[in-house]
């Protein structure tokens, strides 16, 4: 399989009649989905997403895909392309629309319902093109068909696209559910007519590659959930994305059955279904949704309350309910529904709050002890059929982390598809067609960047760094007031310390070291109060590691006396 190298450089001019392919994020990641498709000088965009950030992020709301790779070229843009709703392929869009807004929006009716509010909130009126199953769409010198596949959202998409380079099909998120709540089958027939006319690049879908067999039937939970309704003794609170709408149709349907009443909790929540609702994806039996407000009267048996935070985000109804810092009180009697995947990298996150939630007297149903969540994602059965049915002369796995890219690429070739014509590619990495073959060719810059409440980009990796010194190890501010003419102190220090464990005398001893350090910066004629607080900042941080092992945030101020 063809790997990066680690010295790529820029990539070459592409050839008039080949296809530049570069994933600038989700490649080695779950999230940040962005793949960038250039021909003649154009480009075509599928998927903008958003990475949700993991404990060593602090501060971070989400990180997005670095644009810098085709700012210059914006105006060469034909259309963003998305294949379905999920935050982590549409939640990149109103960053990208905000430094070019009249790029087309390509996508089918939910998906564009659900960017459109969003984008609403982000004071952009997007420009949008809807488009089903089995929909053709020239853009530009791409030619698009769009053909109907599986997910855990409802009118997911994978998109064929035909250029002079050949055809590439990209499945977005898929899985080839035989039984979907929606009746909406994976096109089969249509990937296996690509596969005839020739597929010369496919980029699947990698999540589960490592998950053998096939993935469980949506229609399989049924049991499990409406156990969960038939026996809880009191309420009944369901966490799930915002944008699951077939676990939410489950939900509701057994709410129904045991004789419930439903309210949505969180501002997502609510926007996203009741978009879903009008639309028609989400059946809502008449009078089963009532208001919160109206809700508190009732009996807890007669309570379930939807909402998210499945994942532990810190922010999200669920956290705060189980760290008490929400409207809704959990206690004894009531049974918490987590009706959702466990996403790599935020386990920690999920049993810490499973373990709030416990603390408070609920019972607590997730994936680990019952049947309440299948995965929207094709396992390593489903890829070896869809590998045999498309027959690709290349293979370029995405949407995963490494060891999913490669435990698909192994699939392809088991599948016969030649090594060396599996690209296991990562974020930035150029991947050309031409003349039937794919190859790594370059590398473009393709990192994280950083949303923080108001600031897009602004934070760095060093100002990571500094937040996670803060949080771990403390700062400590030292106040200086230092003679102008002697260099020596005029009076002994002032210590501010928080996060760092210390007492009235903890720092005496490091005040001769201060003293020393003065002395010698004066004997060399150093008197600049900002070289000083460097020299004081790195004395007083050796001598905190020495004594204490610890290493603070250290901020020296003189002060000329």
């Amino acid at each position: 399989m063809s790997h990066p190298h680690p010295d790529l450089g820029q990539p070459p001019r592409l050839h008039d009649n080949a296809l530049r392919v570069v994933a600038l994020g989700g490649l080695g990641e779950i999230g940040r989905n962005m793949t960038v498709f250039e021909h003649r000088g154009r480009l075509l965009i599928v998927d903008c997403g958003v990475l949700f950030p993991e404990e060593h992020q602090p501060g971070v709301d989400v990180i997005l895909p670095d644009f810098s790779w085709i700012r210059d070229r914006l105006d060469k843009v034909e259309a963003i392309v998305l294949t379905h709703g999920h935050e982590d392929h549409i939640g990149g869009v109103p960053y990208l629309l905000k430094e070019r807004s009249d790029i087309p929006v390509v996508g089918s009716k939910l998906t564009l319902a659900f960017i459109e509010a969003k984008l609403k909130e982000h004071r952009i009126k997007p420009k949008t093109i809807e488009v089903k199953e089995a929909d053709k769409r020239r853009l530009g010198p791409f030619d698009c068909e769009f053909l109907a596949v599986n997910h855990s959202i409802p009118d997911g998409l994978a998109v064929a696209i035909r250029t002079k380079a050949g055809l590439v099909l990209h499945t977005g998120d898929f899985k080839m559910d035989q039984f979907p709540l929606d009746r909406r089958l994976t096109d089969l027939r249509g990937f296996a007519k690509l596969g005839e006319e020739g597929v010369d690049l496919f980029l699947t879908d990698s999540t589960n590659a490592d998950v053998p067999g096939f993935t469980t039937a949506e229609k399989d939970l049924g049991p499990a959930i409406d156990t969960v309704f038939r026996t809880a003794p009191g309420r009944i609170i369901v966490s799930s994305f915002a944008s699951h709408v077939h676990r939410i149709q489950q939900v509701l349907d057994a709410a129904k059955l045991g004789g419930r009443k439903v309210a949505f909790v969180g501002r997502s929540m609510v926007r996203n279904m009741g978009i879903a609702g009008d639309l028609g994806y989400l059946k809502i039996p008449k009078g089963l949704i009532v208001d919160l407000k109206e809700l508190e009267k009732l009996p807890d048996r007669k309570v379930t309350l939807i909402c998210t935070g499945s994942q532990g985000e810190p922010m999200a109804a669920l956290a705060r309910m189980a760290n008490r810092d929400h409207m809704i009180r959990i206690g004894d009697g009531d049974t918490v529904l987590m009706a959702s995947s466990l996403i790599p990298g935020n386990e920690n996150a999920i049993y810490g709050l499973i373990n709030g939630l416990i603390r408070w007297g609920a019972n607590v149903v997730h994936k680990g002890n019952a049947k309440v969540h299948v995965s929207g994602h094709a396992s390593a059965g489903e890829l070896v059929y869809c590998y045999n049915l498309v027959k690709p002369r290349n293979v370029m796995p995405v949407h995963g982390e490494f060891r999913h890219l490669k435990a698909n690429g192994e699939l392809a070739v088991s599948t016969g598809v030649p090594a060396d014509r599996v690209i296991l590619a990562e974020d930035g990495v150029v991947v050309d067609l031409d003349k039937g073959r794919a190859r790594i060719v370059g590398k473009v810059e393709a990192g994280y960047v950083y949303v923080d409440a108001m600031t897009v980009g602004g934070v760095t990796e060093a100002n990571l760094k500094d937040r996670r010194a803060l949080a771990e190890e403390g700062v400590v501010t030292v106040v200086l007031l230092v003679d102008a003419n002697t260099g020596r102190l005029a009076e002994p220090p002032d210590f501010l310390a928080r996060g760092f464990v210390h007492d009235d005398t903890t720092f005496k001893e490091v005040i001769p070291i201060i003293e020393e350090c003065l002395a010698k910066a004066a004997s060399e004629g150093i008197g600049d109060p900002h070289q000083l607080e460097q020299l004081v900042g790195r004395s007083v941080g050796n001598w905190t590691w020495r004594h204490w092992r610890r290493r603070p945030v250290i901020i020296p101020v003189v002060i000329d006396a």
